[in-house]
C-alpha cells in the first residue's frame, strides 16, 4: 500500500507518499481501507519532529479516517467486512489502509457522505470529552471558543449550539459569517478586538461558563479574566506556548476550574469510553442535522504537503480532507 511518509521532519515537503508494508489486524483491531483522512494541528507537529506519535502507533500521520472495513482480528464483534466506517486513530491515517482498535471505530451517521465524515471523529471525541464530559457545560451556559474557524472551533460551535448554550468564538473577522451560520451567537476579533472585555459585554459582566482553549500559555490569565463564578477553562493545544502565569487569587475568588487534556496518548480503554459517549449523544444530533462536518476542501492524499500549506496559513474555514481514490 501506499502511505505519507515522513523521511527528514520539516516544512510540507517533508511529506512523501511512498510504498510501506500493509497492516495486519491484530486482536481486538480492523483493517480500514482509507477513503478520506483529515489534516489536524498534530500532524503539522508530528510533520516537524515535534509530536511522535505514541507508542505501538503507525508512524504516518492521521488521527482519524472514514472508509470501509476489509479485515477483522480476533475477538473483534459487532463489525464485519464492507462495513463502512469512520475512526479514531492514534496515527496511520494518511495511507491506504489502517489498522484500528474496534472500540475507536464508528458507524457513518445518517445524512453524511463517506468521504466527509473523516471530518467528524477527532474534533467530535476532543470537543464532547473536553466541553461535555470534563467541564459539564449545559443549557442556558456560555460557552467561549478559541479559534472559531478550526475543525474544532466549527464542531464545538455547532455542539454548543444544539445543547442549548450561547457560543461565543474568536476568529479573523474573515470567517464571523460562516461561524454566525454555524450558531455563534457573538463572534470577536482576536486581532482587533479585547476577547474578554468582549465577553463580559455580551454577558452583562458575568463571563463564560466554559472556555475551550487551543492557545495555551499566551492566553492563561486572559482565560482566567473570561470566566464567569464557577467556571470551568479547557486547554487542549499549545499554540501561544507552554508556559504561562497564572493569577490564583483570581482563579480562587470565581471558584474557578482550569484543566488540560490530550486525546491522542490516553489509553485505548479511555478512547473507547469516549467513542461510546460521541456515539450515543454526538451521532444523534449529526443525524438530525443540528451538527454537520464542515469541510473547506478535498484535496488527494498525494497533495498532503499542499493541505499542510493551507493550514498553516489559517485561511481555512472547518476541516480539509485527503482522499484516496
Amino acid at each position: 500500500m501506499r502511505a505519507i511518509t515522513i523521511p527528514e521532519p520539516g516544512g510540507p515537503d517533508a511529506l512523501v507518499w511512498a510504498e510501506v508494508p500493509d497492516p495486519e489486524p491484530g486482536r481486538g483491531e480492523v483493517i480500514v481501507d482509507v477513503r478520506a483522512s483529515a489534516v489536524n494541528r498534530a500532524d503539522l507537529l508530528q510533520r516537524q519532529g515535534l509530536y511522535p506519535p505514541p507508542p505501538g502507533a503507525p508512524a504516518y500521520p492521521g488521527l482519524e479516517c472514514s472508509g470501509v472495513v476489509s479485515a477483522t482480528g480476533p475477538d473483534v464483534t459487532g463489525w464485519v467486512v464492507g462495513q463502512e466506517v469512520c475512526a479514531l486513530l492514534a496515527g496511520g491515517g494518511y495511507a491506504e489502509r489502517v489498522a484500528v482498535p474496534a472500540g475507536q471505530l464508528l458507524p457513518v451517521p445518517g445524512g453524511v457522505g463517506l468521504v466527509d465524515v473523516a471530518a467528524l471523529p477527532e474534533v467530535a471525541c476532543t470537543v464532547w470529552s473536553n466541553v461535555v464530559q470534563l467541564a459539564g457545560l449545559t443549557k442556558g451556559e456560555t460557552l467561549l471558543v478559541h479559534g472559531g474557524g478550526s475543525g474544532i472551533g466549527t464542531f464545538a460551535i455547532q455542539l454548543g449550539s444544539a445543547l442549548g448554550a450561547t457560543v461565543v468564538a474568536t476568529a479573523r473577522a474573515a470567517k464571523h459569517g460562516p461561524l454566525r451560520e454555524l450558531g455563534a451567537a457573538h463572534t470577536i476579533d482576536y486581532r482587533e478586538q479585547d476577547f474578554v472585555e468582549e465577553v463580559r459585554r455580551v454577558t452583562d459582566g458575568r463571563g463564560a461558563d466554559v472556555v475551550l482553549d487551543i492557545m495555551g500559555a499566551s492566553y492563561l490569565g486572559r482565560n482566567v479574566a473570561a470566566l464567569a463564578t464557577g467556571g470551568r477553562l479547557v486547554v487542549i493545544g499549545m499554540q501561544g506556548g507552554r508556559k504561562g502565569e497564572l493569577d490564583l487569587g483570581t482563579l480562587l475568588a470565581k471558584r474557578g476550574t482550569v484543566a488540560a487534556t490530550a486525546l491522542r496518548s490516553r489509553p485505548i480503554e479511555e478512547k473507547a469510553e469516549i467513542v461510546r459517549g460521541v456515539r450515543e449523544q454526538v451521532w444523534p444530533l449529526v443525524e438530525e442535522g443540528k451538527i454537520r462536518p464542515v469541510v473547506d476542501r478535498r484535496l488527494p492524499m498525494a497533495d498532503a504537503a499542499a493541505a499542510h500549506r493551507l493550514i498553516e496559513s489559517n485561511e481555512h474555514v472547518g476541516k480539509v480532507l485527503l482522499t484516496v481514490p
